[in-house]
């Protein structure tokens, strides 16, 4: 298949390019190519290269920065998204979409399934749930792909700062009551390309398994890269104000993703230490 890959350059495009690419036809854009929030540009660039699936992985992903910059957040993950789908959708090409767990409230206590109702405490997750709504309601072919606590080789990430951080202080302070599933961008693209291979449609999670606190990952992430005589201490949210609130609970629940496609993540201590020991 020929496959439209919007934001190539980002760290969870940048992986979705390479694994699409081993088997399909996959051209990349990004911003300098196609300005994705000009309605005119997505339909341009869709007729100029025959695509029969979009993946778009461009967004704003800066979670404290949408708090300041609402109309710009709004701008790439919800409205570029109704574009997207309206230059896709005469066409019955298939969009690939990226959502997240913050699209929900972290009150639930259980692993959140597809169908669970969304209720965001941010303007990311705002953002990000209107650009799911308006590419469930503008067509019919779409996969949307909820992920999260992203790291990867070609973005800013969580586990990087903490081993820049680490070899320049001698301790640390993590929040331990945040608790979610940390997921490498390699293994959410090689769901993406069983999910297009499979021809699925609809909504997924797709995480890495398992789950912990942004402190635990941090003592892993140590522990990986050798680093271990760094002092680590755990801090409540409260002693760590961000500018947007975070669910203190986000884990999702990917046994529709495995049921559809007959496979599981890795675990996500695995996934990290193949990161650490490949990258860092």
């Amino acid at each position: 298949m020929r496959i439209l890959v919007l934001g190539h350059r980002g760290m969870l495009g940048n992986d979705i390019v390479y694994r699409l690419g081993l088997v399909h036809d996959v051209i990349g854009m990004d911003i300098d190519e196609c300005d994705i929030t000009v309605p005119g540009e997505c339909q341009r660039i869709v007729d100029e290269t025959g695509p029969q699936v979009v993946v778009n992985a461009a967004a704003y992903t800066d979670v404290d920065g949408c708090e300041m910059n609402r109309q710009a957040c709004f701008a790439v993950n919800a409205d570029a998204v109704r574009n997207i789908a309206l230059a896709c959708r005469d066409r019955s090409i298939k969009v690939v979409h990226f959502s997240t767990d913050y699209v929900f409230s972290g009150m639930k206590g259980t692993p959140y399934k597809e169908d669970d109702e969304c209720n965001p405490i941010n303007v990311y997750g705002e953002s990000k749930l209107a650009g799911e709504r308006y590419l469930r309601n503008l067509t019919d072919n779409w996969i949307i792909v909820r992920t999260a606590w992203l790291y990867g080789k070609n973005g800013k990430n969580f586990v990087n700062t903490i081993v820049g951080k680490a070899k320049e202080e001698s301790s640390l302070r993590v929040v331990n009551d945040q608790v979610g599933s940390p997921t490498y961008t390699v293994d959410v693209a090689a769901a993406v390309h069983a999910l297009i291979d499979g021809d699925q449609q609809g909504l997924f999670h797709v995480t890495n398994r398992g789950r912990c606190s942004w402190y635990e990952l941090t003592l892993k992430i140590l522990e990986y890269a050798n680093l271990t005589d760094v002092r680590v201490d755990p801090v409540s949210t409260d002693e760590f104000p961000r500018a947007a609130a975070r669910p203190r609970y986000s884990v999702l629940n990917c046994s529709k993703f495995s049921d559809c496609v007959n496979r599981t993540l890795r675990f996500w201590q695995i996934a990290l230490k193949d990161y650490i020991n490949r990258i860092i």
